[in-house]
């Protein structure tokens, strides 16, 4: 043991994480250990958790319904490559002010900087051109692959809670959330020049409108300064969890191939639609006030919901029209 601590070289400030209404406090969080001289955040560890997870959450529905589970290893291999990707293309692009002038930090991903949306819009390409070309059941195969994307998200938001971000607004709520200002963007912390925030918010009179109210009701304990924020990645952890129960409850009773999908994005984007609206780290579609995922949840929760009533309807038709040829059949058979 004593060797292995040799190897194990804790050397950042580390800090509390604190809950007061819930009566929970986390002392001394970290953000990554040093191994050998590597820096490895906690939050590519939680991310590497997620995927294997995931991946092993997708096996299991796919023996659970019937199918072979081997292509669903094939899938998340090349799934988890070209989400990642996505997840990264994504934050840059609606982030771009940030790597205009330092473009070697696109690649650095180790600090954070993947976007949910990316990876899912990665992850369901990469699926229907897998099935395409291994002439799969494209919908069938989503059904059970999305259950393992939404696993694989429950776990990954908690790589945000070691890195201190997606939180949302100021809060003294049940849930709040006190995190040391030390670990935020510093445009949180009340001892950063409000003219500079202000100018980095400028035209986004809301978003700097909520950035100013954390940073004015900031408080001190022990010494150390900490802002009290909605805890917004365990929100959609936990509503990411109660969909999920939802939809390994539904897969086995659903009406159609690519039901599951459809609930998953209506679900997700309905949740994520009053998430994001909490946020403060949001991505805006470019120049606007306007923040992009929250637009995006909205048009999923939209799109979904027409898509599964046509198809619905569709089945229920084509179930009708079954019954009715089955009827004409009989009656047209001779009597004995």
């Amino acid at each position: 043991m004593g060797n292995l601590l040799t190897f194990l070289e804790e050397t950042e400030t580390k800090t509390d994480i604190i809950f007061p209404h819930l009566g929970i406090a986390l002392r001394k969080v970290g953000s990554y250990v040093t191994v050998f001289g590597i820096k490895i955040m906690f939050y590519g560890i939680v991310i590497g958790l997620a995927m294997i997870i995931g991946y092993l959450m997708a096996e299991h529905m796919a023996k659970r319904t019937g199918q072979n589970p081997e292509p669903y290893l094939d899938f998340t291999i090349i799934a988890v490559i070209v989400s990642v990707f996505c997840a990264r293309l994504y934050y840059v692009i609606f982030n771009w002010s940030q790597y205009k002038d330092n473009f070697w930090d696109v690649f650095n991903i180790r600090a954070g900087g993947l976007a949910i949306y990316g990876g899912v819009i990665g992850g369901i390409l990469t699926a229907v051109v897998f099935t395409k070309i291994r002439k799969l059941p494209r919908y069938q195969f989503l059904d059970t692959a999305i259950l393992g994307l939404l696993t694989g998200q429950i776990i990954g938001r908690w790589g945000n809670f070691f890195n201190r971000e997606c939180f949302g607004t100021y809060t003294d709520g049940p849930f709040a959330m006190l995190v040391d200002t030390r670990d935020v963007s510093p445009y949180f912390n009340p001892a950063t020049s409000q003219k500079m925030v202000e100018n980095v918010y400028a035209g986004k009179t809301r978003a700097l409108e909520r950035v100013l109210e954390i940073r004015n009701n900031a408080v001190v304990r022990d010494g150390a300064t900490y802002v009290s924020v909605h805890p917004t990645f365990l929100y959609e952890s936990l509503w990411n969890l109660v969909l999920l129960v939802f939809l390994c409850f539904r897969i086995r009773r659903k009406k159609f191939d690519g039901e599951i999908l459809l609930l998953y994005l209506f679900g997700y984007g309905l949740g994520r639609f009053w998430i994001e609206g909490l946020r403060t780290d949001q991505l805006f579609l470019f120049n606007t006030p306007i923040a992009v995922s929250q637009l995006l949840s909205a048009i999923l929760v939209v799109g979904s919901a027409i898509a599964y009533v046509i198809l619905w309807r569709k089945n229920s038709e084509k179930k009708e029209s079954a019954k009715e040829t089955v009827k004409e059949s009989a009656k047209k058979s001779p009597e004995e």
